[in-house]
């Protein structure tokens, strides 16, 4: 999967970059906007859950961090 590095010059993570929705506290990948939400895809994928655009906000760098990590070894189990 490829994900996008966060601008840091953004308000709120755009198509394809890491997001956390702190409603749920879940970490994901932005896909879209459909009316007045969010749509963000789990990192190893599933199904999409939406989320309020008050509520998403870029990862930490610590955050950021363990995701990347998560993909790599996802991408590493799937021999990718």
């Amino acid at each position: 999967m490829l994900v996008r590095m966060a601008s840091n010059q953004q308000t709120r993570p755009g198509i394809g970059e890491l997001a956390k929705d702190t409603a749920s506290g879940r970490i994901g990948v932005v896909m879209g906007e459909v009316g007045a939400r969010v749509q963000i895809r789990p990192i190893g994928g599933g199904v999409e859950w939406d989320a309020r655009p008050d509520d998403v906000v870029a990862l930490t760098a610590r955050e950021e961090l363990s995701a990347r990590l998560s993909i790599r070894n996802g991408n590493s189990r799937d021999g990718l």
